[in-house]
């Protein structure tokens, strides 16, 4: 089921790709699909409640959701345990961060695969996203 769906949604988006995606490379689409997802990620799941209980199903909830756009291979989510815990509220429970996330989107266009990252940089204080590699 899982092979027809792939290809299902590769020949609808055939005339989408060639009349939308035309002008740019498959190395700028497999980053941009990642970098989209990521997006979509950080705007839709920050501020999520979240606690100790729920974060293995809030990191699958998340890997599944992005598992559904296109050309994203493989997702995976994980939610710092130390910075979760140090978040914690007396209600015990807490709004998911940005500086909690480590995601890893991987994507493929053609024969093109990127990996585009969200992670907390100490050094800057900030939870970067960027292109991890691409090839």
């Amino acid at each position: 089921m899982v092979k027809w769906g792939i290809r299902y949604r590769a020949m609808i988006h055939m005339d989408v790709d060639k009349k939308y995606f035309s002008n740019i490379s498959s190395r700028e689409k497999a980053i941009f699909e990642g970098a989209i997802s990521m997006g979509a990620l950080f705007h839709q799941f920050v501020g999520a409640p979240v606690n100790k209980n729920s974060k293995e199903s809030l990191e699958k909830a998340i890997e599944e959701s992005l598992r559904l756009q296109p050309a994203v291979e493989k997702v995976e989510v994980k939610i710092n345990f130390e910075r979760l815990e140090k978040a914690m509220t007396e209600f015990e429970y807490t709004s998911l961060n940005g500086d909690m996330l480590d995601v890893k989107i991987f994507t493929k266009v053609d024969d093109v695969e990127a990996i585009i990252r969200i992670e907390f940089i100490e050094e800057l204080n900030y939870p970067l996203m960027y292109v991890e590699e691409c090839k």
